[in-house]
């Protein structure tokens, strides 16, 4: 049976951008939405952004695409896990890019900046970038279990694959990762 959520992305579907669809549909995903950002964000230390500014912008991000065909809340989840990866690579690389410019952070940023975490964002997401060349799907489920916070099933029906095949690509991918990430 169909969830509530997952009526309201059908309806988006068919209105696309529809206010009122929308207006219903975020008090239902905002607790998730915070759960998943501050999840990430307890990972990350590097990032200066608030959990509640995070969501909103995914959010914004999310409910602005046109081309989305929303299937169910699970995909909802997964794309929305990879606009707050996108938002945080983003503001990783501008913050990179002031201090290479010799701007200097505002202290309203110092006690949430630390650059070692950062650098460690940024090399992330360029190994995920190159795992992403050599295997897509293994790429995605790094994607949607640590950025995501999805659980083994919940990715299997999101790629529509078996469990199994998620934990075996799971396994291969964390260990590639972590080859390429200590091996600088």
């Amino acid at each position: 049976m169909p969830t509530e959520v997952t009526l309201l992305l059908d309806e988006l579907n068919q209105k696309r951008g529809d206010r009122e669809t929308l207006d219903q549909l975020m008090p239902l995903v905002y607790g998730e939405l915070r759960k998943l950002a501050a999840s990430f964000l307890r990972r990350e230390h590097a990032v200066s952004i608030q959990t509640t500014e995070l969501v909103h912008e995914a959010y914004f991000k999310l409910t602005n695409q046109r081309a989305v065909d929303w299937n169910n809340k699970g995909q909802f989840f997964a794309i929305a896990a990879q606009a707050m990866r996108r938002i945080l690579i983003d503001a990783a690389r501008s913050r990179k890019a002031k201090r290479r410019d010799g701007v200097r952070l505002s202290l309203d940023e110092a006690p949430t900046v630390s650059y070692e975490n950062e650098a460690s964002l940024l090399e992330l997401n360029d190994a995920l970038e190159r795992l992403a060349v050599f295997d897509p799907r293994q790429a995605k489920i790094v994607e949607l279990r640590y950025f995501g916070g999805l659980s083994i099933d919940e990715i299997a029906a999101v790629l529509e694959v078996s469990p199994a095949t998620v934990r075996r690509d799971w396994t291969i991918a964390k260990a590639w990762l972590h080859s390429r990430l200590n091996n600088k």
